[in-house]
């Protein structure tokens, strides 16, 4: 990278605007309405002391509130040595054109503790997350009414189990408590298909993609995802499920995977489980037998592949490597993977980008529907799935019947037989919730994508719904 590249290049905050800057120019708000829904409302810093090894340490944590335009605000928490102010304002911009674009009912929030959760045991993350929590709830910064984290980078169901906990202890009258935080263990009142969500959201995005043959001809590719070559960087919970399910369900080969430690190539694909149990076991991707490695593995990003998934960190494309990145599609499962310098480029190219925005967004879904759950406080399906297997018997029974008194000689296949009977329980039913909001919401961009001439990549024509809907909510409010 030039020294040129390096005053141009923007920072993951600036980029965030830049695109809010690039969609805004293209509506009628007035300047003030753009200003207020541009601006982060209030970002909240906690320095606190925990106890441990015979020391006492102090954490920096961050919880930012973007937009309140609805409530509770909605986002995660990330663990990470380099979170800061700016990323965290960011996220939670995100969020809330996120929750827009998706319609759950949440304004934007983010927040981030600057820590490397692999140098501290299980116990003494215990201690430093419920003090964090501590911090947060006084100030109503985690709260089933205003504040709903859920995890991010670093944090998962054993995180938010402990916040909740928390919340309990110090509200102990509340009855939706438990509505505190999502992504919480299906035994400490969580959802099935939480854990999954986000990368079974790129899988239902990419589908819904590949359903509109004129889409799929805008990047250069025909077809459907069978045998589609793919490329992730990042094997973590979102780039792991993406991957599994892309190639388990829809035929794709995975035919390279990017960590920490280089990248893994074979073009006949890669067995994304036997990846990630090796990974498990030996700590990263090195030694792993089933593949050719490098040890730079960044640089598999520009390989050829028909479609390229980031689901890392924020600006892994930027000005130094966008010109030679080779994917005709890229769909953004991390937050901010592309930078807007390197997102002009890779336009210019020809390149289709399936935007973070959009395409991550199946965390967010699932924690409305597991948020909904705890506020009901009863399992979805729990009152319908039988009756709906008693409806399904009795169809079942009377084609039986029939076939039977006028000789026909129809059989059903036990078969379909099986899969018909089988009412929806949780699971079926949060992945019907996760597909119908993703098509919908896909739906809506490509609309706009194809309807303006002022709009040329589905980045824009998302940023351009999600504000429209927010600007809606404020005006409704009276401002």
């Amino acid at each position: 990278m030039t020294a040129h590249d390096t005053i141009k290049e923007p920072s993951f905050r600036e980029s965030v605007d830049l695109m809010f800057n690039r969609a805004v120019a293209l509506m009628d708000l007035s300047p003030g309405l753009e200003e207020k829904i541009r601006v982060c409302n209030a970002t909240y810093t906690v320095r606190f002391g925990v106890r441990l090894r015979g020391a006492i340490h102090t954490f920096t944590g961050y919880r930012s509130v973007h937009s309140e335009h609805m409530e509770p605000v909605k986002g995660g928490i990330r663990y990470a040595l380099a979170v800061n102010q700016d990323e965290v304002e960011a996220l939670a911009a995100l969020m809330t054109y996120k929750c827009a674009l998706v319609e759950a009912p949440f304004g934007g929030s983010k927040g981030g503790l600057c820590i490397d959760p692999r140098e501290w045991d299980e116990h003494e993350l215990e201690l430093i997350t419920r003090r964090f929590a501590y911090e947060l709830i006084k100030r109503d910064l985690i709260n089933p009414a205003q504040n709903v984290p859920a995890p991010d980078m670093g944090t998962g169901e054993r995180e938010m189990a402990w916040m909740a906990d928390q919340y309990k202890r110090m509200n102990t009258t509340d009855i939706n408590g438990a509505a505190c935080v999502t992504g919480k263990p299906p035994n400490s009142g969580g959802i099935a298909g939480r854990v999954e969500a986000t990368g079974r959201g790129v899988q239902y995005a990419l589908q819904e993609f590949f359903r509109y043959p004129e889409d799929v001809a805008a990047a250069n590719l025909s077809g459907s995802l069978k045998g589609k070559r793919i490329i992730v960087q990042g094997l973590g919970n979102v780039g792991f499920h993406a991957a599994k399910f892309l190639s388990e369900e829809d035929g794709a080969l995975i035919t390279g995977i990017i960590e920490r430690d280089g990248a893994l190539h074979n073009e006949k694909g890669l067995d994304v489980e036997a990846v990630r149990a090796w990974i498990v076991k030996h700590g990263g991707i090195t030694g792993y037998p089933d593949a050719s490695h490098q040890a730079d593995g960044p640089t598999l990003l520009e390989a050829e592949c028909d479609i390229l998934i980031p689901a890392a960190l924020e600006g892994v494309i930027n000005l130094s490597n966008a010109d030679r990145i080779k994917a005709p599609l890229i769909i953004e499962a991390a937050n901010g993977p592309i930078t807007a310098g390197a997102d002009d480029i890779l336009r210019e190219k020809g390149c289709v980008i399936i935007p973070d925005m959009y395409a991550n967004a199946g965390g967010v879904t699932v924690s409305y529907f597991e948020w909904v759950k705890n506020l009901s406080h009863i399992r979805f399906g729990r009152m319908q799935r039988r009756a709906e297997e008693s409806r399904h018997q009795l169809v079942v029974d009377e084609l039986e019947r029939l076939s039977a008194d006028k000789g026909l000689g129809w059989e059903i296949s036990p078969n379909f037989k099986e899969r018909y009977l089988r009412g929806a329980g949780e699971l079926e039913l949060v992945r019907s919730g996760l597909d119908d909001t993703m098509r919908a919401a896909y739906q809506a961009m490509r609309e706009v994508w194809h309807s303006r001439d002022d709009v040329h990549d589905l980045r824009t024509a998302a940023y351009l719904v999600s504000i429209r809907k927010v600007a809606d909510s404020y005006r409704a409010k009276g401002l």
